[in-house]
């Protein structure tokens, strides 16, 4: 045991539960005693834990040597019991090491490797907390591998508590030397929708994870969650200079996490990488989450859809039935035989149920998920639809009513299963702080989009629709924590600024806002962005932030197992050209490789086709046009391959000259180097073809 100590302080020293321990004999501040530590397999990073004089327990990460993260409090604040922070002893640590390699049913990648080293602290309070009442324990576990770490607290089944009513976590991060930060704000109306501020790190205030820094080094972090099962998700807050506190969403009311034990909290997860770049290679997210609880998930079929969306958000129709609504029998057929003769898979249909003429933003109980209509033949559509191979992909909107949609279910997810609906987008389009539930004695209670009875919820849907062989794609969701792990039909999901924001928002997307996404969101998982507008135009003309390259790229950059081709028939119509590459760009990846980026300014990415030899190259920048190197180091030695080029042309600019764009064929091989000009808010996309 390495004890550090100062003059300043002395101590008695004794046998506690197998381990010496010291115990402070003044006031003097204390110091921590390093009591267990794990390195990563290739010794990349080293934790420590420790326990200082007060039996407060700690956490800290160095990286080669050099710290990372400072010396960080763990602990718990109970409703109905004294908290976790002082008076513990270690009473036994075990490690463990594993190396293994899973498949993914579908993803970036489809191969991945687990590799880390375990810890486990198992801690107890050297005195009752106070008199007649018993010590209590709980365990810390940390998994450390060479791109990062995770660490959860394990509640044993114990007397002294068994009913575990959470207040809120002390876990701590304080993250040495973190110059800049990329962050949204958590506990305001808007949910995850918000636009990424830019700051020095000591000016974030509460954000919602992942949050990403860069330190004075060059060295990225960032903070997340995995494996949000029944808890809170965890908000960071800034507590002082560079040192950050997760605190829980709220509840409506009572502690925030209400649980029996035996239970374990989700992992708090650090991504540490030198490149920008290294952050969303990881794996790590997903290697913290449970292996697949489903079984044969082969009925989860990543496509892309088109569907009666954009228009309801240009106001040129409705989800409200009258005159111009958007989900009528005729005008779904016209969506199927655009599907049909272009490949997409499904056609979302959305306002075709009964509800929309009410408030339904503000209650939802007007929704009927099993009526539609009366000018919408559900039963027809969906068989016009198998005639032509084009399946519906459903649609339910609560409003953020839960228990509503709860109340309805199973009979939706039958029908949907009847008609041969293999998706639903789902939606809870309310205030955050405003998901309603209704108690069975009739009262409401409001809860937070992220609160522990939403992550129930949202569960309930996943496994509930997984009984059916159904996928689930949430909007306005609770973020993604590599849940798609353990239950892969949790296919995508919505949780930031998305297209529709170019329709109406004020003001729209930014031209940083695809690269700000790419290092933030994206290393949370899928996200539904709803990509491809190529007509560049929102409601009354409102023009968006990018050129219609950069509309491409968005396919390759912002990853889902299921894309939209979002904007209008008659649009595509009209830009065959660029129309083209929407068609052939895959979903479903063999590999993925981050060639270069910088967060907020801009990123390459390269993906190989599950299904073929070829690869897929996207690049996306900020308002700073750009030249951008490529190198196809990665393509496979001896293989030709023909390149289908789209990128901005000559002049293009997305204030003056959006759709400029040359769309060029060369020959391409392994170790080519290229550069490609992209405009100021443009990007490119290419098709690298393997040749026989």
């Amino acid at each position: 045991m390495n004890v550090r100590a100062t003059a300043a302080v002395r101590y008695r020293w004794r046998w506690q539960f197998g381990v010496l321990v010291a115990f402070a004999l003044c006031s003097a501040p204390t110091v921590a005693a390093d009591v267990a530590v794990v390195e990563s397999p290739e010794k990349v990073l080293r934790v420590t834990v420790s326990i200082n004089g007060e039996g407060r327990v700690g956490y800290r990460v160095d990286r080669l040597g050099k710290p990372v993260i400072g010396e960080s409090r763990l602990g718990f604040i109970f409703a109905d019991a004294p908290k976790f922070e002082r008076n513990f002893a270690m009473v036994d640590s075990t490690t463990r090491s594993a190396d293994s390699t899973w498949e993914q049913p579908w993803g970036e990648r489809r191969f991945v490797r687990d590799r880390h080293n375990e810890l486990r602290v198992r801690l107890r309070e050297s005195k009752a907390p106070y008199p007649a009442a018993t010590a209590r324990e709980f365990t810390v576990v940390f998994r450390v591998f060479d791109d990062g770490l995770g660490f959860r607290y394990e509640f044993p089944d114990q007397a002294a508590l068994k009913q575990v009513n959470i207040t809120d976590e002390l876990t701590e991060f304080h993250l040495l030397d973190a110059q800049t930060a990329w962050w949204i704000p958590a506990g305001e109306w808007n949910r995850y929708e918000y636009l990424y501020n830019r700051t020095p790190a000591t000016e974030v205030g509460q954000a919602h994870t992942p949050v990403t820094f860069r330190m004075t080094n060059g060295l990225h972090v960032a903070v997340h969650e995995a494996a949000l099962v029944d808890y809170s998700a965890m908000w960071l807050r800034r507590v002082e200079g560079t040192r950050f506190k997760a605190t829980l969403s709220p509840a409506a009311t009572g502690p925030r996490v209400q649980r029996t034990a035996p239970f374990h909290t989700p992992w708090r997860s650090l991504q540490i990488a030198e490149r920008a770049a290294g952050l969303y290679m990881s794996d790590l997210i997903l290697n913290l989450n449970e292996p697949n609880a489903l079984g044969d998930v082969s009925w989860v079929k990543p496509h892309k859809y088109v569907g009666i969306w954009w228009s309801l958000h240009l106001d040129t129709e409705t989800w409200s039935s009258g005159p111009k609504h958007g989900a009528t029998t005729a005008n779904a057929r016209r969506y199927i035989d655009f599907a049909a003769a272009n490949g997409f898979r499904s056609v979302l249909i959305e306002g075709w149920n009964l509800g929309w003429e009410a408030d339904w933003f503000a209650n939802g109980e007007s929704f009927d998920f099993t009526k539609a209509y009366p000018d919408f033949d559900l039963e027809a559509v969906a068989a016009y639809g198998r005639s032509k191979g084009v399946r519906l992909m459903g649609h339910h909107e609560t409003s953020g009513f839960a228990s509503h949609y709860e109340s309805q279910l199973g009979a939706a997810l039958d029908l949907s299963a009847r008609l041969g609906i293999e998706a639903i987008k789902t939606g809870y389009v309310a205030d955050a702080g405003g998901a309603k539930f209704l108690d069975p004695d009739g009262t409401m209670r409001f809860e937070w989009h992220d609160g522990q009875a939403m992550s129930r919820h949202h569960l309930k849907v996943v496994t509930e629709a997984a009984r059916r062989r159904i996928a689930i794609n949430p909007h306005e969701p609770i973020k993604d924590t590599g849940l798609r792990r353990t239950y892969p039909n949790w296919v995508a999901r919505e949780g930031a600024r998305g297209m529709e924001y170019n329709a109406w928002g004020s003001p729209p997307n930014p031209p940083e806002h695809e690269a700000n996404l790419f290092f933030t969101r994206m290393l949370a998982g899928p996200m539904d962005f709803t990509p491809g507008v190529l007509s560049l135009v929102g409601r009354n003309g409102q023009k968006f932030q990018s050129t219609i390259a950069k509309q491409l790229a968005q396919y390759v950059v912002l990853y889902s197992p299921i894309q939209m081709a979002a904007d209008l028939p008659e649009n595509y119509a009209r830009y065959p050209g660029p129309f083209q590459f929407i068609k052939d760009v895959p979903v479903d990846w063999q590999d993925t490789r981050v060639l270069d980026g910088e967060v907020g300014d801009f990123v390459t990415v390269a993906r190989k086709d599950r299904a073929s030899e070829d690869w897929y190259i996207g690049g996306v920048t900020d308002e700073v046009a750009r030249s951008l190197e490529i190198s196809l180091d990665f393509l496979s030695p001896g293989q030709r391959y023909r390149a289908r080029i789209y990128r901005d042309g000559d002049g293009a600019d997305w204030q003056t000259n959006p759709h400029a764009i040359i769309i060029e064929t060369r020959m391409a091989k392994q170790g080519d180097r290229w550069r490609i000009p992209v405009a100021a808010g443009g990007g490119f996309a290419i098709r690298l073809e393997a040749l026989q």
